[in-house]
């Protein structure tokens, strides 16, 4: 049986013979391919982990999963719960880039969620107490650690059920934004310069004839007034790549809080004049760890 198509550009019928409909074909059927594996090179797979195990948080970790499997690809909760639980982190609202990386690769994962959620009851001045329901949402990436999404949402009503209702009702609105973050951060860090090949400070000072860096003056970091409300402490560190003019030429967060804690901690690094490390009285340039340790204390940090 021979086939036949109209040709678009008059009435006239067109004989195909099956070599000719196959090479027509082919072309075709490697675009398709061809679109298909590029989509699987380049969706990102997420992996959802909720701290609290309560009703409410699984809930939350749920709901976020259901948003986000339009736009990428979510590991099973479950499976990623017991992966995670194989190499919990001492605090996953405060993980180094070790922590991340490993928990990455025991859920095999390109970036992963830390989901901390809870509902609380709030008194506030001139005002009845109220309901807080909230959920700090992480992503990290699994390749390098880094913290590479950081955002709380914050529902207040005069009920428990209504406040977690408002939060619920919201993920999928931020589901789009968090995906699209997420996918151009990781592929942003593919394509990222290496850091600068600068000595590492000596773990003792005058070692070798080397003296480290230190401030002309010393500032402390603000503690946030976002961690104040939700009473968290946290270590931040930060590596610094300091040149033998005592210009910061990069940092780069190696322990990560969030709550506004590692932006401050930045600005306070920056803000700060450095000598530069010197070797045999020569300046050299050097990269070494900065560390602050944030505790509620009257609203101050130490």
């Amino acid at each position: 049986m021979r086939n036949t198509a109209k040709d678009p550009l008059s009435t006239r019928s067109i004989t195909l013979s099956p070599p000719r409909r196959a090479l027509l074909l082919f072309p075709l059927l490697s675009l398709c391919i061809l679109l298909t594996a590029t989509e699987a090179v380049n969706a990102q797979t997420v992996a959802i982990l909720a701290i609290e195990s309560d009703k409410f948080a699984n809930d939350v970790a749920e709901r976020l999963g259901e948003a986000l499997g339009s736009r990428t690809k979510v590991l099973d909760l479950s499976l990623a719960k017991a992966a995670y639980s194989s190499a919990p982190p001492a605090n996953p609202l405060n993980m180094t880039l070790e922590e991340g990386t490993r928990i990455g690769a025991v859920t095999g994962s390109n970036a992963f969620l830390i989901v901390g959620s809870a509902i609380q009851r709030r008194s506030a001045s001139g005002r009845p107490d109220y309901f807080e329901a909230y959920a700090v949402i992480c992503g990290v990436s699994s390749r390098t650690g880094r913290l590479i999404y950081w955002k709380l949402h914050s529902f207040e009503a005069p009920q428990p059920g209504i406040a977690a209702d408002l939060l619920l009702r919201s993920i999928s609105k931020i589901s789009a934004d968090l995906a699209s973050t997420i996918d151009v951060a990781l592929k942003m860090e593919v394509t990222e310069p290496d850091p600068p090949r600068f000595e590492e400070a000596p773990d003792e000072q005058g070692e070798t004839g080397i003296q480290t860096p230190v401030p002309y003056r010393r500032l402390r970091p603000e503690y946030t007034t976002m961690a104040a409300l939700y009473g968290i402490a946290a270590t931040v560190d930060v590596m610094v790549f300091l040149d033998e003019t005592g210009k910061i030429v990069r940092t780069e967060t190696v322990r990560w809080a969030g709550f506004g804690l590692d932006e401050s901690v930045e600005t306070n690094i920056r803000s700060m004049n450095w000598r530069p490390a010197q070797r045999n009285g020569k300046p050299i340039a050097m990269k070494f760890l900065v560390r602050y340790n944030f505790k509620k204390i009257g609203g101050t940090s130490r």
